[in-house]
């Protein structure tokens, strides 16, 4: 394929940085599941269940996206392109949005309200995770799209990267929630949190797309 062979070699060191970097800035934004988890964290309660609901479920659909939609793709020169323009499009409007969130922001709230049980724990962890459309865009295609660049070791560290940035986060989230709720709930830091997000996106959104650039592709 003329983007692999005009590409330089990577470490897997690097590549694994990569996939952990775009799994990271994609989940660190405000969303049900990290609500969830650091409720759970906030309450002490069932938070290691809950932080390994989270995580494995990411992990199993970045997997899913890094080896079917990813090696699919990979296949066809034309889609691969297609879906780096669309992640370009999409990180950069992201990026966009949060700028657009740091003019205006806001702390997180958290409802404290109790869970009974491990059980009510999985079932909201499962549905916090597979009820929110956007999940299946971030794994399935963004990852899944962005992974496919790469094959053998490269996109087996590619994933593994992507995988172990929803573990890191979402247990650091459940674990350190007392420790972060101030800054959470600080309007102020999520300035700053929006405004490093945006930067990350951004300057991911230009390492996709710039390959296809300088071989005159697009």
């Amino acid at each position: 394929r003329l983007l692999k062979e005009g590409r330089h070699d990577l470490s897997l060191e690097s590549v694994w940085l990569e996939g952990f970097a775009i799994s990271i800035t994609l989940i660190f934004a405000l969303g049900p599941q990290n609500v969830f988890v650091l409720r759970q964290g906030l309450m002490k309660n069932h938070v290691f269940i809950s932080c390994l609901v989270c995580a494995f479920s990411d992990a199993l659909l970045i997997a899913a996206g890094v080896l079917g939609v990813g090696a699919f793709i990979s296949e066809i020169e034309e889609i691969q392109i297609g879906i780096s323009i669309f992640a370009c499009l999409f990180l950069t409007t992201y990026g966009v949005m949060r700028l657009n969130s740091a003019l205006n922001p806001v702390g997180m709230e958290v409802n404290l309200e109790e869970t009974k049980s491990v059980k009510t724990t999985i079932m909201a962890g499962l549905a916090f995770t597979y009820l929110n459309p956007h999940v299946y865009v971030d794994t399935l295609l963004l990852i899944g799209g962005a992974s496919s660049r790469y094959v053998g070791d490269e996109q087996l560290f590619f994933g593994l990267g992507a995988a172990s940035a929803s573990f890191i986060f979402f247990f650091s989230l459940g674990y350190g929630a007392k420790l972060m709720s101030p800054i959470l709930n600080n309007a102020k830091s999520w300035r700053i949190i929006d405004l490093i997000i945006a930067a990350i996106m951004f300057s991911i959104a230009g390492f996709i797309i710039s390959p296809y650039l300088a071989l005159g592709i697009i």
